[in-house]
């Protein structure tokens, strides 16, 4: 066992769905282990800022079931120094905090492994990201509310482009992965799924398109990862409207964006926060640190957080078969 006597806690990064059930998770857990537990808000920013604020289980009262995070979110361009991050050591070690535990993503992971390499903090992050790009684990805090938001999205758009018989491009979240897409394309029977995993070609687009509209003489859903190559739903559309072929084809955008990171977290994304705040309390105590833990098959796995930003998660290649199959 770790000799660990404080706790601090941060999310840090884009907000995601079930943040604040590991906030209340890692919480509880510390207390239930008699560790002292501080929250840093406002992430690294905050640490630099010494924006501490002491956690009880009152303070993570009634949480469970929002969106966002009590302790909010920043990024930190001065964190990015060494400067910045002997400045935060500081006020870490200024308040007795012996480990922290990291909510976020791929950025903040690699801040906290720069804390930890060059000031010995102990640390193990919790993925926390709608992305679901985090190698390590097979789903992230905030995924699966991210893709139920989109496909229930999806459900509402196809009832207008179903009434005006339109082609819809619906843009959803996925800067560097398609499992958003990819997953509530399927979910919402789109004809069609655009991701950055993929070459997309745009003769090869406009030629399906045509024929899908030409054959179903209905709407047609596409499905586009904002990180797709063509420059998203806008580039797509504006791309399509300078060919004549789609003179008469009726045609509309709608880009998702920030909807995706709201709303109240799914069962899943809560229960799977809160398995991850525990394993990161325990990780500690065992004298783990530079680690992420992640769920695989069901199981808590410990993961290098070196590996977890060094190393792309590959999509099911089955479900972008299944997409073609579908369509």
């Amino acid at each position: 066992m770790q000799d660990i006597q404080h706790i601090g806690v941060y999310t840090s990064g884009g907000d995601a769905p079930g943040m604040n059930a590991c906030l209340r998770s890692t919480v509880r857990t510390a207390l239930s282990n008699d560790l002292e537990v501080t929250g840093i808000r406002r992430g690294y920013e905050g640490m630099i800022e010494d924006d501490f604020v002491e956690m009880d289980r009152r303070s993570v009262s009634n949480i469970v079931q929002t969106g966002g995070t009590i302790l909010k979110s920043a990024r930190s361009k001065e964190f990015r120094t060494e400067a910045g991050r002997a400045r935060a050591a500081e006020n870490l070690k200024a308040n007795g905090i012996d480990a922290l535990v990291a909510i976020g993503g791929d950025g903040t992971f690699r801040g906290a492994s720069k804390l930890q390499q060059e000031h010995g903090i102990s640390i193990v992050g919790c993925p926390g990201t709608i992305d679901n790009d985090l190698f390590g684990t097979d789903a992230t805090i905030g995924y699966d509310t991210a893709l139920n938001t989109a496909i229930q999205n999806i459900d509402r758009i196809r009832d207008t482009a179903d009434a005006h018989n339109r082609l819809f491009l619906i843009e959803v979240m996925g800067r560097d992965a398609g499992f958003i897409a990819l997953n509530c394309g399927i979910g919402g029977g789109a004809e069609l799924v655009l991701i950055p995993e993929t070459i997309t070609e745009m003769d090869m687009i406009k030629e399906r398109i045509l024929s899908l509209m030409s054959a179903q003489r209905r709407s047609t859903i596409v499905v586009v990862a904002e990180g797709d190559e063509l420059g998203g739903a806008r580039g797509i559309e504006q791309a399509l409207r300078e060919d004549p072929s789609f003179d008469d084809i009726d045609l509309r955008s709608a880009i998702l964006g920030h909807t995706q990171r709201g709303g109240s977290p799914t069962a899943s994304d809560r229960v799977l926060a809160s398995r991850l705040g525990v394993a990161a309390v325990e990780a500690l105590l065992d004298g783990h640190t530079d680690v992420m833990v992640g769920m695989v098959n069901g199981e808590t796995k410990l993961t290098p957080l070196r590996n977890v930003y060094s190393r792309k998660k590959s999509i099911d290649y089955d479900l972008l078969k299944l997409t073609q199959i579908l369509s």
